[in-house]
């Protein structure tokens, strides 16, 4: 871990929160990300072994579905082997993708990639808490049984020398919260953003799930950089799965964001998507990690996009034959229009997207490494 680390941290001096509140300038989260600075300081301190196994690099792929992959590509593992899991990684996701292209043009030695990402996955799941997968395809009698966290599956140590994270939606849960919008979009006189802005008694605000996913992510990062003292950490935001005006999408469209009312896609836009993407960026800079930014190139190939153009799919989209067509549990159902239940999810196009860029930002902390 890198000695500036701790001056990063405990000079960490908030923004006001999204809806205009200032946090208190001695709050929970600085004197959180005080006490991590202290606990990684000390950690510097204690010698550790060079990373990397001399004829190759260690790289640990960590994250989400949007890591995992979900419906686009084969199973990884196939379909019937006893060793699947329910995380629902893919061969045609980023991780796969890059490390086929450095298979064929290796950043000076070859690249062993262990990729323990899983769909659902929270910012907890990756450093501190067992996972329950919810896999939809072929599940075991009785459910999936849960996984370890994914710093221990990876089992990060120091020879690791790259660990990449996409983290952090299912924290809010951005996924929860579009169904949400979905079903009050639905309702004449409904408006999802005030339901998050002015919650319900006993459910959190937007400011305060923001909050508290920033307070996750900085302890998520301190585990990794524990777990990997040697390590070159880079976290992957999230791309524009939403347009740049509410008002392209189509509301009898469930390939595109379904009822969501458009002012409600501008807001989940600016002061959901971009705000998750902004934190996640704020807390990767002050550890001095490197932070790759996917949705910037990905503009303009959002959900309400034409086939083709789009680099997401819908609420209902174009899936693979095993990925299921209804949503257990609810009445979504995208049979009919011979779609899948996407969710606005990357197609392949938007993981050859991201893999573009992981895949720079990977060689060049090599170089640096």
């Amino acid at each position: 871990m890198r000695s500036t680390s701790m001056g990063r941290l405990a000079a960490l001096a908030l923004p006001a929160r999204p809806g205009g509140a200032m946090r208190h300038p001695v709050s929970h989260l600085r004197a959180r990300a005080l006490v991590v600075g202290l606990t990684l300081a000390v950690s510097a301190l204690v010698p550790a072994g060079s990373a990397g196994a001399a004829d190759h690099y260690q790289w640990a792929a960590l994250g989400d579905s949007y890591t995992a992959g979900g419906f686009v590509g084969h199973p990884q593992p196939p379909l019937g082997d006893a060793a699947r899991d329910g995380c629902d990684r893919t061969s045609e996701a980023y991780p796969g993708l890059v490390d086929r292209e450095f298979d064929e043009f290796p950043p000076g030695k070859p690249v062993h990639l262990t990729n323990v990402s899983c769909g659902n996955a929270t910012i907890a799941d990756i450093a501190t808490a067992k996972q329950t997968p919810i896999s939809p395809v072929q599940p075991p009698t009785g459910g999936w049984p849960a996984v370890d966290p994914q710093i221990q599956r990876a089992k990060l140590n120091d020879q690791t020398d790259i660990v990449t994270l996409g983290v952090g939606g299912n924290s809010l849960p951005f996924g929860g919260m579009l169904l949400k919008c979905l079903e009050l979009g639905a309702t004449p006189g409904k408006s999802c953003r005030e339901h998050y802005t002015s919650p319900p008694e006993g459910e959190e605000s937007i400011q305060d799930k923001l909050a508290r996913v920033q307070d996750e992510y900085i302890e998520m990062l301190a585990k990794v950089h524990e777990a990997a003292p040697n390590a070159k950490v880079i976290t992957v935001g999230y791309p524009a799965v939403l347009p740049q005006e509410g008002s392209a999408c189509n509301r009898l469209s469930l390939t595109e964001l379904g009822s969501i009312k458009h002012a409600d896609i501008d807001w989940l836009r600016d002061d959901v998507l971009k705000q998750l993407n902004s934190t996640i960026q704020r807390v990767t800079s002050f550890f001095g990690d490197r932070y790759v930014d996917v949705y910037s190139s990905s503009v303009g190939h959002d959900a309400c996009q034409p086939a083709g153009t789009k680099w997401v799919e819908g609420i209902c989209g174009d899936a693979e034959d095993y990925w299921p067509a209804k949503l257990a549990g609810t009445l979504l159902n995208c049979a009919p229009i011979n779609k899948r239940v996407t969710l606005v999810h990357p197609n392949a196009h938007g993981y050859a997207n991201t893999a573009a860029h992981v895949e720079r930002a990977i060689r060049i902390a090599l170089l640096e490494h």
